[in-house]
């Protein structure tokens, strides 16, 4: 590989960047170029080597590594989406699910940096607010986008490429990829998609609704929610990610359609998905 290997580390995970300051060493002395771009806590510079704007090293980088937990890789997502680089995480957080590797086998890094690893392009979402015909927010998911109340109960209806999905009153709906099926969606219920699959998750939140199921949508539908009877005292709020909240009202329409973008993930084999999902959501029976 002849390009640059980009370090993105957490520092709420990697206290002192620690791990950071071992993995660029140990890659340095396999002979690659490093750059560190902090991704979390950006203006605090760890002691000992300089850091960079993401941006700009991207464009020839070979390699992206984060190191801090899940939450790390859905911050830097939408940031990398528009270039072919892989990306491998270090789990320093909790669950882990989207990260492969954890400080035990961070060695396996060097395989990534020469070049051994699968790559596996992971599904993202194009997620879009209309109000008044205006589109009034525009981000992108690789997990999901969640609608939901605050404090009381919404009522939501779903659709699919403009026919009726589902009308129901609870406490949300999750539009999630395949990659987002085992967090939230799989929590409110929704099925386990291998994360290399296409399609899109429907999932009901606490609905007030017998026959209220999670969907498996194909990825060419386009999935449309309506918040219904918002108001000052009923708030209804949109979440691409958990990146933040946004207001929705009375006559919004939320689209959620497949990107055209993808995130690019280096797997080195060290686990299957299914492997992954025993070991982190409950053991073997």
């Amino acid at each position: 590989m002849s390009g640059s290997i980009v370090l993105c580390p957490n520092v709420q995970r990697d206290s002192g960047f620690a791990c950071t300051a071992a993995v660029k060493d140990m890659l340095e002395k396999e002979g690659h170029r490093v750059a560190v771009c902090p991704v979390c806590g950006e203006q605090w510079d760890p002691p000992g080597f300089e850091t960079a704007a993401l941006e700009d090293v991207l464009p020839g980088a070979d390699l992206l590594v984060t190191l801090g937990g899940d939450g790390t890789i859905l911050r830097i997502a939408p940031r990398v989406m528009g270039y072919s680089v892989p990306l491998v995480g270090v789990n320093l957080g909790h669950t882990g699910f989207l990260t492969e590797l954890d400080r035990e086998n961070v060695e396996l890094l060097r395989q990534a940096a020469a070049g051994e690893f699968e790559p596996v392009p992971r599904m993202m979402l194009d997620v879009s607010v209309w109000r008044r015909g205006e589109n009034v927010f525009f981000d992108t998911a690789l997990n999901d986008a969640v609608i939901s109340g605050i404090v009381q109960n919404v009522r939501l209806t779903a659709l699919g490429d403009g026919k009726r999905i589902l009308a129901f009153s609870g406490d949300g709906v999750i539009v999630s990829t395949p990659t987002g099926s085992t967090a939230y969606s799989m929590a409110a219920g929704g099925p386990l998609v291998e994360p290399d699959a296409e399609g899109i998750v429907l999932t009901p939140i606490c609905a007030h609704m017998l026959a209220a199921r999670s969907f498996v949508l194909k990825p060419e539908r386009t999935v449309t929610i309506v918040p219904e009877d918002v108001s000052e005292g009923r708030r209804c709020v949109l979440s691409v990610d958990g990146r933040g909240l946004t207001d929705l009202y009375d006559g919004d329409e939320v689209t959620v359609t497949k990107s055209r973008h993808r995130l690019l993930i280096a797997y080195l084999g060290t686990k299957s998905f299914y492997e992954t999902a025993f070991e982190k959501l409950g053991e073997r029976a």
